[in-house]
């Protein structure tokens, strides 16, 4: 292989080392192998890449890899840790998990466990706290999901009976403790902080000083980036650097960055960084998608519609909760048939799941007027019968050749209906 052969090769491995490790922050030898060896092969040029791109450092010891996200910019959607069946982590989860966190560090020196001891020191310290915590078959399921995350991360391992089991009869188990793992669990300590909101203010004027980094950040973290919640000093980059972007993001992470009036995304053609598919499967999924179909299609979007959000006029559509909750009855009645037979007893239930999704993708913020759609909601709108005229240009030549005055505006796209 030539020398341009081999550089081309070692970048393609180290672009994918970096999309790993934005898919799974944390990367063990035991469960992610293949993956584990290409950030091991290339870890001191992904250390370098990380800081100095978006600003996460990165740990690689001979069992793991550990990349340390910031917290989100606060117009980013909420991600929170999730059960294994996919819902998230509620209030006491999250208590758990730093109960359990805090008993192992206390167990120092010691790489097994028992399960039954580790419950025992968890109670103990909850009551040291004031954290009531019982024996109900409840708290048992919390304590257990909150264990199921450190099982799924590689920091605890089940060697002799299992924590299901324990849940579900208080059988005994044995556990393997990664200590060296457990300590990079939390991004940071977090003894200093003292409301979540502190939390994120510094998370925040970590990367004020730096919109490049911070503009790179929302546009590899969050699914749409709105040009109203972007800095002075962000914009200027997006309309001045594009080209610079653009590169940066598709050398480094294989994304391909697209810039509108309203916004920015940087999008993976694979469909391989993302934590929720859209258009996706099940009832949730094809029922937003629908949703956002027959709301642009009932109301009148036109080039330029703007809507109030928060005090602020912003690009939007404004779709009142009465119109909202009319499209849904409407899609129970037509496609019931088909779905989930709790969502189809349930239009409610339904319509603020579909309205999650979609605040999920950026694609909608709810007012207490109603729902508010991004323009961006008109890419999955279907066009069967309307020539690709845009779709011709690749995104990316788009991005960077247009000036920010004469780009296209999204809503737009459906101006010849």
């Amino acid at each position: 292989m030539s020398a341009h052969g081999t550089a081309e090769h070692d970048a393609a491995e180290r672009r994918e080392a970096a999309r790993a490790l934005l898919r799974h922050p944390v990367l063990t030898k035991a469960r992610h192998g293949e993956e584990f060896a290409l950030v091991r092969r290339h870890a001191p040029a992904l250390r370098r890449m990380f800081p100095a791109v978006l600003g996460y450092p990165l740990v690689v010891e001979s069992s793991f890899a550990r990349l340390v996200k910031d917290a989100p910019s606060a117009d980013a959607p909420p991600r929170p840790a999730q059960r294994r069946g996919g819902q998230p982590f509620a209030p006491r989860t999250y208590a758990y998990l730093a109960l359990v966190c805090a008993a192992l560090l206390q167990t120092a020196g010691r790489e097994q466990v028992l399960l039954g001891t580790l419950v025992e020191q968890v109670r103990a310290d909850a009551a040291v706290a004031g954290i009531a915590v019982d024996d109900s078959l409840t708290d048992r399921r919390h304590l257990v999901q909150a264990m199921a995350l450190l099982l799924d991360r590689g920091v605890l391992s089940e060697t002799d009976g299992s924590v299901t089991a324990w849940g579900d009869r208080q059988d005994e188990a044995l556990l393997d403790v990664n200590r060296t793992l457990l300590t990079h669990v939390l991004a940071r300590p977090l003894g200093d902080v003292a409301t979540p909101e502190e939390l994120l203010a510094r998370g925040e004027r970590a990367v004020a000083e730096q919109p490049r980094r911070a503009l790179r950040r929302r546009l590899v973290e969050n699914p749409l980036v709105r040009r109203e919640d972007l800095t002075a000093e962000e914009q200027h980059v997006l309309s001045r650097e594009r080209a610079d972007l653009s590169r940066t993001l598709g050398e480094h992470f294989g994304l391909t960055l697209e810039v509108r009036q309203e916004g920015a995304l940087a999008y993976d053609v694979d469909g391989e960084l993302t934590d929720i598919a859209f258009p996706g499967q099940g009832t949730v999924a094809h029922v937003a998608l629908l949703l956002v179909n027959a709301l642009v299609d009932d109301l009148d979007g036109g080039p330029g519609v703007v809507a109030e959000v928060d005090g602020r006029t912003v690009p939007g559509l404004l779709a009142p909760w009465a119109a909202v909750s009319d499209a849904v009855d409407l899609l129970v009645e037509q496609y019931g048939t088909t779905f989930a037979e709790a969502f189809a007893r349930d239009p409610e239930h339904l319509q603020a799941e579909a309205v999650s999704r979609l605040e999920d993708m950026s694609l909608a913020r709810r007012t207490a007027e109603g729902l508010v759609l991004h323009p961006a909601c008109a890419r999955y709108q279907p066009e069967p019968q309307r020539a690709p005229r845009r779709a011709s240009v690749p995104a990316a030549r788009a991005s960077e050749d247009a000036p920010a005055e004469t780009q296209q505006g999204l809503f737009p796209l459906q101006e010849d209906r």
